[in-house]
């Protein structure tokens, strides 16, 4: 028996969203009479972030503390509507709907305050913290607070905004009619470094490296968290989970989570990530997402890592013992390649 280790790479570059019928979401932002804002979505959040985020958006835009905001997704029948959470498109497409939406009660929050302090609009500025001064003037404040109880009981006005994102139509190549598909890509690559036994098939993941260009990380601590969660999801798909040979009647297939088989803490590697930023020009604040492209790299960098390990080549998911066992003696043996 020996335990061969192997490496492998692989890259890909991720387009943000999609483009049928301009891919909308649409976003609504209004402030109580206490100064608190509450976002309303249809966007659902599924574990990735999506409330967070969209907090930290419309706080930046509206210039208030974003403990002073609160995220409602709540559905499709009282939300606004939106497309989904798909195709990695949450934090550009919805977060430029929020950011929109937070423009326009940012403008009506100006005008009430402005009303307040006896000045022109366009002489406010706020100040992060809940307040609202006269630039230069910082004596001459209001609070977001006060400037939402008179907007509602003096001056009859309500803050609030209304938003959406639209993909525009790309231009289209008069020779070949060819049309760009997306607005922005966010890129990765990943190194898998394995070990393979060449008795039972089986296969250990040694280390992860990976690098991630994913616009603006608008909350480093959540993207990195996703990178790090997503990478173990592919690891699982290339490794463990499958429906078969059951699917498409799971009838006696496995009955919970105890009999299905996925990584455990026991299987998780050390993983080095490094996040690279380049700002999207229309994304909120550069943003782009991480979405699915956390797991995507890692499926054809561990197919990878096998062959460099071993010699053969697992075309099919997941790469179980049994297959890698199979593809060896198939061709006489382990076949080591050369590693760089």
């Amino acid at each position: 028996m020996t335990r061969h280790r192997g490496r492998g790479i692989a890259s890909i570059n991720y387009p943000i969203g999609m483009n049928l019928g301009g891919d909308p979401s649409q976003a609504l932002v209004h402030s109580n009479p206490s100064g608190k804002f509450t976002v309303a979505l249809s966007s659902i959040d599924l574990g990735q972030g999506m409330k967070s985020v969209t907090r930290q958006i419309c706080a930046e835009t509206l210039g208030v503390p974003v403990e002073d905001v609160y995220v409602d997704t709540a559905d499709s029948d009282t939300g606004p509507h939106c497309m989904g959470s798909f195709a990695s498109r949450g934090t550009h497409r919805v977060g430029n709907a929020v950011m929109a939406a937070a423009r326009e009660a940012r403008g009506v929050m100006m005008e009430a305050a402005a009303e307040e302090l006896e000045v022109n609009a366009a002489d406010l500025e706020t100040d992060g913290r809940g307040n609202i001064h006269v630039k230069g003037a910082p004596h001459r404040s209001i609070s977001t607070k006060d400037v939402a109880i008179a907007a509602q009981f003096k001056q009859g006005k309500t803050i609030s905004g209304r938003g959406i994102f639209l993909v525009p139509l790309s231009d289209v190549d008069p020779e070949t009619g060819e049309m760009s598909p997306a607005t922005c890509y966010a890129h990765a690559c990943l190194v898998a470094e394995v070990e393979v036994d060449d008795e039972t098939g089986e296969v250990e993941m040694v280390r992860m490296d990976s690098a991630y260009e994913l616009g603006r990380a608008l909350n480093p601590r959540l993207v990195e968290q996703q990178l790090v969660g997503g990478a173990w999801m592919g690891v699982s798909h290339a490794l463990y989970e499958t429906p078969e040979p059951y699917y498409p009647d799971p009838s006696h297939g496995p009955r919970d989570f105890v009999e299905y088989l996925m990584p455990g803490p026991g299987d998780i590697c050390p993983h080095d990530i490094a996040v690279l930023e380049r700002p999207a020009p229309d994304g909120p604040f550069g943003a782009k997402g991480p979405g699915e492209m956390c797991a995507n790299p890692v499926l054809p960098a561990v197919a990878n890592a096998i062959f460099n390990a071993v010699g053969v080549r697992i075309d099919d998911l997941p790469i179980t013992p049994e297959k890698v066992l199979r593809a060896i003696k198939s061709q006489g043996g382990p076949r080591p390649q050369a590693r760089r």
